[in-house]
C-alpha cells in the first residue's frame, strides 16, 4: 500500500466498492418486495451507494464511542455528534436499517441457515487470503465478543434477561505474530443433523470439526497450529500431519479428547514433583508432554522436539525450565491475550435480533480491525501514526464523506 494511503483504502481491501454496491442492489430489492407484500412506503427512495457507505460509517462509529444504540448520535445527549448527524436523517438510517440486505432472498438450492450473510463471508475471506501472508505460527480459538462489559454493569437484571444469547459459535484462525484474522468460521447453535451443535454440544467432535474447516486452506505450508484443551485430540493432529500442518495444544482430561493417550501421562503422582521438572511420552513425531509448575500442565505436540529446552520462562526473576513447547505455547497464548484486550473491544456495539445480522457486524468488526494491523505494517502508518480508535474515527469520516479518502495529512 503506499505511504498515501487511507483508513478507507485499507478497509476496501475486503470490503471493496462492488460489495458495497450488492449490498445496495440487494437492499433496494428487499424494500421492494416488502412493500409489495405488506404495502407501500412513501417514506422510502432507493438506497444510494453514496448512503451504504454512510449508513456503514454510522453502525461502525459505535466501536469507537461504545454506544449502545446507534440512534444516540441524534439524541442531543452525551453521546450525540452534530457533525455526524448532519449527513444522514435519523428517519432515513432507521428506513434503511429497516431494509437492510446483504442477500434479499433464499436461492432454491440454499439449505445453509446462513445464506442471508454467507457471501460476504467468503468474499471477506478471499480478501484476507489476498492481502496478508500468515507467520508459520497461528492459534485456533474464540475470540472476545462477549458484550460490552460496561453496559453488563449498568443494565438491570430486566434488561439482561430479555437479551437473548447469541444462536451461533465463532471461532477464527489466527497469526499469533501479528494478530491478523486469517480465516473466521461461523457455526450455528441450532443446526440440526449430525453436524448441529445441539448433537454435538461440548462435544470433542464438533471443536475438531471447526478446527478441519479453519485448517482448509493451511495444508502444505507447514504452519504450526496451537489449539485449546477442547480442540487438542491425538486423532485430530494425525489426520494435520498428514496434511503437513503441525500443532502444538494444551490437553485436559476432563476438556480435551484423550483417546488414545497413555493413561499413566494422564493421572498426576501421588507425591508433586519439583517445578521445572517433566515427563515424556513419544510417538512418531507425536510427544506427550507432562509438566510441573505448582500444578499439572499436559502439552501434545508434533511441532517441537519434547528433548529441546525452552528459553527459560521467567515469572518475577525466578527461571523455571521447560521444554521448547511449553514456551512456545505460553508464548504464542499470551500474544492472543494481549490482542483480544486490545482489540475487542472495537467491536461494534449495536446489536440486532436476527442472527445473520449479529454475524454480520462481528464479520465487519474483524474486518476494521485486520485492516488496522496492515495499516500498522505499512509505510501509510510512518506518515501518520494513527491509534486504533483514530484510526477507526477516520473510517467513519471518510464513509460519511466527511474527509476525503485519498492522501492521508
Amino acid at each position: 500500500m503506499p505511504p498515501s494511503a487511507s483508513a478507507m483504502d485499507f478497509f476496501q481491501l475486503f470490503v471493496p466498492d462492488n460489495v458495497l454496491k450488492n449490498m445496495v442492489v440487494q437492499t433496494n430489492m428487499y424494500a421492494k418486495k416488502f412493500q409489495e407484500r405488506f404495502g407501500s412506503d412513501g417514506a422510502w427512495a432507493e438506497v444510494t451507494l453514496t448512503e451504504m457507505k454512510a449508513f456503514l460509517g454510522y453502525m461502525i462509529s459505535t466501536s469507537i464511542s461504545h454506544c449502545e444504540s446507534v440512534l444516540s448520535i441524534w439524541s442531543g445527549g452525551f453521546y450525540s455528534n452534530r457533525s455526524l448527524a448532519l449527513v444522514m436523517s435519523q428517519a432515513r438510517f432507521e428506513k434503511i436499517l429497516k431494509y437492510f440486505h446483504v442477500v434479499a432472498f433464499r436461492s432454491s438450492q440454499t439449505t445453509h441457515g446462513l445464506y442471508k450473510v454467507q457471501p460476504f463471508l467468503d468474499s471477506l475471506q478471499n480478501g484476507f487470503d489476498a492481502a496478508f501472508r500468515p507467520s508459520q505460527t497461528q492459534v485456533l480459538h474464540e475470540p472476545l465478543i462477549d458484550e460490552d462489559p460496561v453496559f453488563i454493569a449498568t443494565c438491570t437484571e430486566r434488561e439482561l434477561r430479555k437479551r437473548k444469547k447469541r444462536k451461533f459459535s465463532l471461532w477464527v484462525r489466527q497469526c499469533s505474530s501479528t494478530g491478523f484474522i486469517i480465516q473466521i468460521y461461523v457455526h450455528l447453535k441450532e443446526g440440526g443433523g449430525p453436524d448441529g451443535l445441539d448433537a454435538l454440544k461440548n462435544k470433542p467432535q464438533l471443536h475438531s470439526m471447526v478446527a478441519r474447516s479453519l485448517c482448509r486452506n493451511a495444508a502444505g505450508k507447514n504452519y504450526i497450529i496451537f489449539t485449546g484443551p477442547s480442540i487438542t485430540s491425538l486423532s485430530l493432529f494425525e489426520e494435520l500431519e498428514k496434511q503437513e500442518i503441525y500443532c502444538c495444544g494444551l490437553l485436559s482430561s476432563r476438556k480435551s479428547d484423550c483417546t488414545g493417550l497413555p493413561p499413566s501421562m494422564l493421572s498426576n503422582p501421588a507425591t508433586p514433583p519439583a517445578r521445572g521438572q517433566h515427563r515424556i511420552k513419544m510417538k512418531g513425531n507425536m510427544s506427550l508432554i507432562c509438566w510441573y509448575n505448582k500444578g499439572h500442565f499436559r502439552f501434545l505436540t508434533n511441532a517441537y522436539s519434547p528433548v529441546q529446552q525452552g528459553v527459560i520462562i521467567k515469572r518475577k526473576s525466578v527461571e523455571i525450565p521447560c521444554p521448547l513447547a511449553v514456551e512456545a505455547f505460553a508464548a504464542h497464548l499470551s500474544y492472543i491475550c494481549r490482542y483480544d484486550d486490545k482489540y475487542s473491544k472495537y467491536f461494534i456495539s449495536h446489536k440486532p435480533n436476527k442472527t445473520w445480522q449479529q454475524v454480520f457486524w462481528f464479520a465487519i468488526s474483524i474486518a476494521i480491525n485486520n485492516a488496522y494491523i496492515l495499516y500498522k505494517m505499512s509505510d501509510a502508518y510512518h506518515v501518520k501514526r494513527y491509534s486504533r480508535a483514530q484510526f477507526g474515527e477516520r473510517l467513519v469520516r471518510e464513509l460519511l464523506g466527511l474527509e476525503e479518502a485519498s492522501p492521508a495529512h
